[in-house]
C-alpha cells in the first residue's frame, strides 16, 4: 500500500505538492471512483488510476541501461555532470548501481531498486563485471598467470580474474570484486598501466551496441528477471 499523493509523485507526474493540488483538484479517478484525498492508500499493484480520464500505469521500479561516457561521475549530484544528469526521466530516486571511474566508459545500470542494487554490489555475492581494457606494455606469460591467480601487492590483495587477449595492448577481463580502481591497481602492481576502460556486462546485462556514449534506454522485462535471479 502507498499514498496515492506518493504514488503519482513516484511515477513522475509531478512534486508531492503538486500531486495534491492535482488530487484535490477532482482529476484523479482510483477504480473509477474520484478521490480527493491525497493521503488515500492505493494497492499499487492492483488498484487502477486514472488522470483526466487517461490511464495511469504505477512503476514502483525503474530500470535504465546507460552507456557511460568518460568525463561523466557516477554519482547522483555534484560539480561535474553525473550520470543521473543524462537521463531525462522525471522519476524520482534513481541512482547509479555501482561506480565507473571518471575516465571510464560503458555499461551501467541506473535504478531505484535498492534491494536489486544491493545484491548486484555485496562483495559475497562475486557478480562478474566484464571490462574492455587498454594497456600501455604487453601482457608477459607471468602477468597473465597472476592476473589469473590472484595479484597480492603490498596492502592490495585482487581476487582472480579472467583474462582473453585481444591484442598486445589490449584484453577482457572478468573480475568479481568491485574494490576502488581495481583494474588499474591491478595493472600497475604488474608496473603496466591502463590506457583505456570499459565496462561491456555486468552479470548478465551486457551493454547494448546500439548505444552510444551518452545514451540510454530502459531494460527489458527478461533483462531485469536475468539480473534478478
Amino acid at each position: 500500500m502507498i499514498r496515492l499523493d506518493k504514488a503519482l509523485a513516484n511515477i513522475g507526474y509531478g512534486s508531492r505538492n503538486e500531486m495534491k493540488r492535482l488530487i484535490k483538484s477532482g482529476r484523479v479517478r482510483v477504480n473509477g471512483e474520484v478521490i480527493t484525498n491525497p493521503t488515500v492508500h492505493i494497492q499499487e499493484e492492483t488498484d487502477e488510476l486514472m488522470i483526466d480520464d487517461k490511464p495511469v500505469t504505477y512503476q514502483k521500479y525503474f530500470y535504465f541501461m546507460l552507456n557511460k561516457p568518460a568525463g561523466v561521475i557516477s554519482a547522483t549530484e555534484g560539480r561535474d555532470t553525473t550520470v543521473i544528469d543524462l537521463i531525462d526521466e522525471n522519476i524520482k530516486g534513481l541512482f547509479p548501481c555501482g561506480r565507473l571511474d571518471k575516465d571510464t566508459e560503458g555499461l551501467l545500470m541506473i535504478s531505484n531498486d535498492g534491494e536489486l542494487t544491493h545484491q548486484l554490489l555485496s562483495p559475497r555475492n562475486h557478480i562478474e563485471k566484464e571490462y574492455y581494457v587498454e594497456h600501455s606494455i604487453p601482457l608477459s606469460a607471468y602477468d597473465v598467470e597472476m592476473l589469473e591467480n590472484g595479484i597480492s601487492s603490498g596492502a592490495d590483495n585482487f581476487r582472480p580474474a579472467k583474462y582473453e587477449k585481444v591484442s598486445d595492448h589490449a584484453c577482457r577481463l572478468v573480475i568479481t570484486e568491485g574494490k576502488y580502481h581495481e583494474i588499474k591497481r591491478m595493472f600497475l602492481a604488474m608496473g603496466n598501466q591502463v590506457t583505456y576502460l570499459k565496462r561491456l556486462r555486468m552479470k548478465t546485462l551486457v551493454l547494448d551496441p546500439a548505444l552510444k556514449p551518452g545514451e540510454y534506454r530502459p531494460l527489458k522485462p527478461e533483462e531485469v528477471k536475468a539480473l534478478q535471479d
